[in-house]
């Protein structure tokens, strides 16, 4: 099986995050993801107790950026810095353009990102729930609904079930169109072949 195939890339990261296994199982999804780059800012995450949750072993082939605070954090050029947290004024999920270049961050389940990270966030989306998710089950419907967006699918049926394993035609370039009329050179290949 192979992994979709997407345009840009993504990290995604978490603040403030105590519990390390839920950052190791957030790091796991963003593997599986197939997410460019993670990051960690603020957290006393311990490798060791993370493992259980990371039984992929993400850190070893997933860069792992740790930052003290999101004053520090450092992004590649032109990746857009997405916050998902519960507001009001948040964008809902199923209603975001992603960018082609993201970095997605997390918080904790009771207290959120802080004031400090959201200052920093050119978009905050809210996954349309009740209440918190737990870290690695939002982290894994931001990075779905992202994958949806920018993959390669064939489109859903109109009854249900799915679409068959067909994808659409990979685009390509086709024949190259002239203005008047083809050039010598490719009428002399035309004659000899």
């Amino acid at each position: 099986m192979h992994p979709a195939r997407t345009r840009g890339y993504f990290g995604i990261g978490a603040e403030g995050v105590s519990k390390s296994a839920n950052v190791g199982a957030l790091l796991r999804t963003a593997h599986a993801f197939d997410a460019a780059f993670c990051f960690l800012v603020g957290t006393g995450f311990d490798a060791r107790a993370g493992r259980s949750a990371d039984t992929a072993d993400s850190p070893a082939h997933v860069p792992l950026w740790r930052f003290a605070a999101p004053d520090d954090i450092s992004l590649p050029e032109r990746c857009v810095l997405v916050g998902v947290e519960l507001l009001d004024d948040a964008d809902a999920l199923p209603s975001f353009r992603h960018p082609l270049n993201a970095a997605y961050v997390l918080g904790p389940e009771r207290s959120g990102l802080s004031p400090a990270m959201l200052a920093r966030c050119r978009h905050v989306v809210r996954i349309p729930t009740r209440f918190a998710l737990n870290l690695a089950v939002a982290g894994a419907l931001v990075l779905y609904d992202r994958l949806l967006q920018h993959g390669r699918f064939a489109e859903r049926p109109v009854h249900s079930g799915g679409a068959g394993t067909g994808l659409p035609p990979a685009p390509g370039h086709g024949e190259p169109i002239f203005r008047r009329h083809p050039p010598t050179w490719r009428a002399r290949s035309d004659e000899e072949a």
